[in-house]
């Protein structure tokens, strides 16, 4: 049996044992060259698709629904790719990133929250997407840099894993 590889990323303050977890899954979904993304077009961020993970839900099936209420895409996971465990103050981040591909249309099905930052589906090619992820070290935002920093770590080793097939 193969297990995942799990990629720990550190804040500069952190804590164990962590007092809250959080669970949550992401799409790696690649096609015609060109990345899923969705974009916030209000606060111009960028993730893949992803969130967290509800109650008696499977990883394979919380990915599936967060694409779809994201980018309105319907999705097939093809395999599991990586966990990052990310450790911030007294928290852990679990992300739990799947290989998928496309598989149908629908709307999308947007929080309040996400209505407002102006949440879409967009395509971008992978150098394109590490490029906008790379730009972590820049970033003051402590939080997003993390994100940015596990979406071009998760990215990068996607992109060396695609070299090596």
């Amino acid at each position: 049996m193969n297990t995942l590889e799990v990629i720990n990323q550190y804040g500069d303050k952190y804590s164990l044992p962590p007092r809250f977890t959080r669970i949550g899954c992401r799409a790696i979904i690649v096609e015609n060259g060109k990345t899923l993304l969705s974009h916030e077009v209000n606060t111009g961020v960028y993730l893949t698709p992803g969130g967290g993970l509800e109650s008696a839900e499977t990883n394979a099936e919380c990915v599936v629904r967060e694409v779809l209420e994201e980018t309105g895409y319907l999705v097939k996971v093809v395999s599991p790719f990586v966990i990052v465990d990310e450790y911030y103050y007294d928290k852990l981040f679990v992300s739990n990133y799947f290989i998928c591909e496309t598989a149908g249309k629908e709307k999308q099905s947007l929080t309040e929250t996400e209505i407002l930052h102006g949440v879409t589906p967009e395509w971008v090619g992978l150098e394109k997407a590490l490029e906008i992820f790379g730009t972590y070290k820049d970033l003051t935002d402590e939080e997003l840099a993390a994100q940015y920093k596990r979406e071009f770590t998760v990215l990068s080793k996607f992109r060396e894993a695609k070299k090596c097939e």
